[in-house]
């Protein structure tokens, strides 16, 4: 069974669809700077932490230029951003400190949780715009391919070594699954 939404039908239904990716996927892009900005603001100053800050800072600024393009799209095509951006703010942030403040390897195990569930998302949306707005699939499929190089990156660092990391893994998953489903109508 397909997590792809049932299209509905009538005018204005492929309009409604493509908001909800934008919005969705905008409000995805502002919780992925906010994680990388808590794991830099705490790893960032640590002792020894230096090449792990720059990987972060790299990271940050890829999602950066998704949320600048996002930011673009919604606004070209009237789309209402998220109601709760403040909130995925403030929650991003925190998940990034936190699981910095666990150390460098939960850092990455929130990494790899985070890319491996907006992996698995961008690849439906590819999916499902392939035919009716290739151009925007075409620019997803170049995210989704930064996102896999961030997950890998971070498996390649010790992500499944992290104390807890099945639990942490799971938490986190289900945590970035329900913001997807929240931010499409919110």
């Amino acid at each position: 069974m397909s997590d792809r939404p049932i299209p509905r039908p009538g005018e204005g239904s492929l309009a409604a669809r493509l908001a909800e990716i934008l919005r969705v996927d905008h409000a995805g892009e502002l919780g992925a700077v906010a994680i990388y900005r808590g794991q830099r603001a705490v790893l960032g100053e640590a002792r020894g932490q230096a090449r792990i800050a720059g990987q972060l800072a790299e990271m940050e600024a890829q999602e950066a230029l998704h949320l600048a393009r996002f930011d673009q799209l919604v606004a070209e095509r009237h789309v209402r951003p998220t109601a709760l951006a403040l909130v995925w703010r403030l929650a991003g942030f925190a998940l990034g400190a936190g699981t910095a403040l666990l150390g460098p390897r939960a850092a990455h195990a929130c990494t790899e949780a985070v890319e491996t569930v907006i992996e698995q998302h961008y690849a439906s949306q590819i999916e499902e715009l392939s035919k009716l707005e290739p151009e925007l699939a075409a620019e997803l499929s170049t995210f989704r391919d930064e996102e896999i190089s961030h997950r890998d990156q971070a498996v390649e660092e010790g992500a499944r070594e992290a104390p807890g990391y099945r639990l942490l893994s799971a938490v986190i998953g289900a945590g970035c699954r329900a913001a997807i489903r929240i931010s499409e109508k919110i």
